[in-house]
């Protein structure tokens, strides 16, 4: 018993002394703890946190990420609100019945922002993002195309989707995961997005849809969904072809309601028959939730929804995921009710009115060419002027200011442009005048930099390709 006592007593003497060791020379500070297997003993709290959080300290500044759409500020309410909810399980409806018809609310205010004909009728659900999605909605696409021909007799093995060729990853991926031709339109210097021209060389009686984007990724425009619309309701004129429009309004669909409300993308477009977009972009919440809605229940296969006898109770479930953060959905529904529609139209309008301005004076600056200003949604790029230098590329420039924290990438621009290298900044909620300034500020002193050179920087071949 004497020598248990001592032991007891030598371990809380040792742990005593580890803990008022100043704490970058307790153990696992003072050493290294392996990085890419499981330690063999504990660390103290204190410690494992400040090993984590100097290893996260190493990231890039998120406010100076100009190359993200994804939200890197929130207010004090919001942080408190997102800890007080991150233990809540989204698809656990029965334990947690409010944050479902906190849910069941966010989409049905989408419903009706993007002119649902009946809001209260219509389907939706929210997601881990935007990607989650669009692959949720073309799944729809492709299931009711299936049944349509199932239903006449025909085969319904080789689908298709229409997209141009600046279309977000999301949609390559749901090609290939779900064994849809993807019919890519190529965009050029004359038709610089998907416009509905050439239209009909595409589609055809395996096509499950095509999809129009609000906010190219390369550059932020806005493809006109009242235009490809258009020109399908000419090809079922013609072949009798009805083929649906998914909007994929990632960025758009939260700008669009606010800055342009006259601008008809919606479902005031009849085609339109599903949307997305990020809450976590200009939805104005921290990453991890995404919303689909529907242009009504009809348009969402029933054989899409699931019913599971599970934690209690039977619960309709749509979605790539089962248990995820119901954290997000709440910060989206505090972000409805702390800003309105009011709000939500300042926020924007702010962020476009910095994009513009800084597009402005980069488009005097004398090495670039605006590709676009900012005026879509708040996302403006450009190119380097054709004979204003041999000696460095926008990759350099890019390289440049990084060193000085912003991240500000230059990318290929897809098929049929991949000759044309563009740098694009995306404004958002927190990129404040002041900031811009700065931005300006460094980005004159590295252009003057570069063009200060007397030979050339090294060549920039074998960069990592841009994931958009």
């Amino acid at each position: 018993m004497v020598t248990t006592s001592r032991h007891v007593r030598r371990s809380d003497d040792e742990r005593q002394a580890v803990e008022l060791n100043p704490v970058f020379l307790r153990p696992g500070e003072a050493t290294s703890l392996p990085k890419h297997r499981m330690p063999r003993g504990e660390s103290l709290p204190e410690t494992a946190y400040q090993i984590v959080h100097d290893e996260a300290m190493l990231d890039g500044n998120a406010r100076l990420n100009l190359a993200t759409f994804v939200g890197t500020w929130m207010d004090d309410q919001a942080g408190r609100l997102y800890l007080e909810a991150a233990d809540k399980n989204i698809v656990d409806k029965d334990e947690y019945p409010q944050t479902a018809a906190i849910e069941t609310r966010c989409w049905t205010m989408l419903a009706d922002l993007w002119h649902a004909p009946e809001p209260d009728r219509t389907i939706g659900t929210s997601t881990v993002g935007s990607s989650e999605a669009a692959m949720l909605a073309g799944l729809a696409l492709k299931r009711r195309w299936q049944h349509a021909r199932r239903a006449a007799g025909r085969s319904a093995d080789r689908p298709n989707l229409v997209m141009s060729s600046a279309v977000q990853v999301c949609w390559e991926k749901f090609c290939n995961y779900w064994d849809v031709e993807p019919r890519y339109v190529p965009i050029s210097a004359e038709h610089p997005v998907l416009d509905g021209s050439d239209l009909a060389a595409y589609v055809d009686e395996n096509t499950i849809g095509v999809v129009a984007i609000m906010g190219v990724t390369y550059t932020g425009r806005y493809e006109p969904v009242e235009a490809i619309a258009a020109a399908l309701d000419r090809i079922q004129e013609t072949t009798g072809l009805d083929v649906p429009v998914h909007v994929d309004g990632a960025s758009g669909a939260m700008v669009a309601p606010f800055l342009q409300p006259e601008l008809a993308w919606d479902f005031r477009v009849a085609r339109v028959v599903s949307i997305n977009t990020s809450g976590h972009k200009y939805g104005l919440v921290y990453p991890g939730v995404g919303w689909v809605v529907w242009r009504d229940a009809a348009a969402l296969p029933d054989d899409l929804v699931f019913h599971v006898s599970y934690l209690g109770g039977d619960m309709p479930t749509l979605g790539l995921n089962f248990s995820r953060p119901g954290a997000q959905v709440l910060l989206q529904y505090y972000m409805f009710l702390r800003l309105g529609w009011e709000g939500f139209r300042r926020v924007q309008a702010a962020a476009r009115d910095v994009a513009t301005f800084v597009s402005g004076q980069v488009g005097r600056m004398p090495a670039f060419e605006l590709w676009n200003d900012g005026s879509d949604i708040p996302v403006f790029a450009w190119r380097l002027r054709e004979g204003h230098t041999e000696n460095w590329t926008l990759y350099h420039l890019s390289d440049r200011l990084r060193m000085r924290g912003w991240l500000v990438p230059a990318y290929p621009m897809p098929a049929d442009l991949q000759d044309v290298t563009v740098q694009r900044v995306v404004v958002r909620s927190g990129f404040s005048h002041d900031l811009a300034d700065a931005f300006l500020a460094d980005l004159r002193a590295e252009v003057a930099y570069l063009d200060s050179l007397t030979g050339p920087m090294p060549r920039d071949e074998g960069r990592p390709a841009f994931h958009h």
